[in-house]
């Protein structure tokens, strides 16, 4: 008894006990002892046929405490950040999110370029970008209706800007499957790990998971809730490429409609794709466990956890900062976005053109042009020529007090 509460306290799989010393008595007894306690406590969502159950163990609820502390709050204050730094904030994070999500499903494209690219609303040069920018243009639609209510034809319209000239038949963008030619696959073994339902049931699947999203009546966190809808969804499999892309959105979605506005400063993604293993093996637990989905419940939520620290941290470097450039008595008439533009090109090695700047700040060019100038004239950054355009370089003689 005492190993099968501290064992379902770290929700451990049957998995994880084949190396495990569990005393006089087998494996199976202890298993089977661990499953009657997580009984007494499971939840379920019933999706006609498909019951997905849960448990929240009490390492999550103090997870989704402090997730509830800190990105209700808006996780920085105002008197911190301008509305204008929070905007590049904001947009920085969907492009990381963005990326990440499709580096996830198998685009090549650096962060980097891909950042580059979409500042600059330049053309994709292949696939990887193209599925780069779908995914761009579905997070800020997400955005866009997070008010609505989640329907089939809500879910199409997400599917159809991810995948949109992306796939081998233009047929399925937008559309549900009408096969079973598909199954999840390990790319070198070729071990199937899912196989998804028939086509036959996805209509009436994805209708009630919509359901599901929209009941309110019984109260279910709403952070495990746009997990459950991530895990739903990536398990129906309703489309013939793209399922990962569109779950993981949903889950944004879903903590916008929920009040989660600071969300949009995470990227879950970039926090998943480091941990790529983790995170399909909590799928694979979820799924080998009767879709007792308490495994992907625990991953998820560390990785969101990891993904707050993540910008947090980002953000109090940025304001240290801020605060060692202040120091400098020349920097005393520059303006915030000065400072920055300063700050990016201190951390880049090679030289920034004034149009991605320009297009990373949001504003015309001639403004940019001018707010370099102004470090130019001051000694802190030098001009140089890319071609016929004018960039600029962080100057190292610089003398920083």
């Amino acid at each position: 008894m005492e190993l099968a509460k501290e064992y379902n306290g770290r929700y451990l799989h049957w998995s994880d006990l084949e190396y495990r010393d569990v005393g006089p008595d087998s494996r199976e007894i202890l298993w089977a002892l661990m499953k009657i306690l997580r009984e007494g406590t499971i939840r379920e969502v019933e999706l006609r046929d498909l019951v997905i159950r849960y448990n929240i163990t009490d390492n999550a609820q103090r997870i989704l405490h402090d997730l509830d502390m800190r990105i209700l709050s808006g996780l920085v204050p105002s008197s911190k950040l301008d509305d204008n730094r929070r905007l590049l904030l904001t947009v920085s994070s969907v492009m990381e999110e963005s990326i990440a999500s499709s580096q996830l499903e198998g685009a090549s494209t650096t962060t980097k370029a891909a950042k580059k690219m979409l500042r600059e609303n330049t053309a994709p040069k292949n696939k990887s970008d193209l599925m780069i920018i779908n995914n761009y243009n579905a997070m800020r639609f997400i955005k866009e209706h997070s008010g609505d209510e989640l329907s089939p034809d809500l879910i199409r319209e997400i599917h159809s800007i991810i995948s949109r000239g992306t796939l081998d038949d233009v047929r399925y963008e937008g559309r549900f499957r009408d096969n079973n030619s598909i199954a999840v696959r390990d790319t070198f073994s070729g071990e199937t790990y899912h196989d998804p339902p028939d086509f036959g049931r996805i209509p009436g699947l994805v209708q009630a998971l919509c359901g599901f999203a929209n009941d309110d009546s019984v109260f279910v966190h709403p952070i495990v809730k746009g997990i459950v809808l991530h895990f739903g969804l990536a398990y129906i499999h309703p489309f013939m490429d793209g399922n990962g892309r569109v779950s993981r959105s949903l889950f944004y979605w879903y903590m916008l409609r929920s009040g989660y506005a600071s969300i949009e400063y995470l990227s879950i993604s970039k926090v998943m794709k480091s941990h790529r293993s983790r995170y399909d093996n909590a799928y694979l637990l979820s799924e080998t466990d009767g879709n007792d989905i308490t495994y992907f419940i625990n991953f998820n939520l560390d990785a969101v956890s990891e993904a707050t620290d993540v910008f947090l941290k980002y953000v109090r470097c940025k304001m240290e900062e801020d605060a060692k450039t202040l120091e400098d008595p020349r920097m005393s008439g520059l303006s915030i976005r000065q400072r920055d533009v300063l700050s990016d090109l201190m951390n880049n090695t090679e030289p920034i053109d004034v149009y991605e700047l320009a297009a990373k700040y949001m504003v015309h060019p001639a403004s940019m042009r001018r707010d370099l100038q102004k470090l130019d004239e001051l000694g802190m950054v030098r001009l140089v020529r890319i071609g016929h355009r004018n960039a600029y370089l962080y100057n190292d003689q610089a003398n920083f007090a």
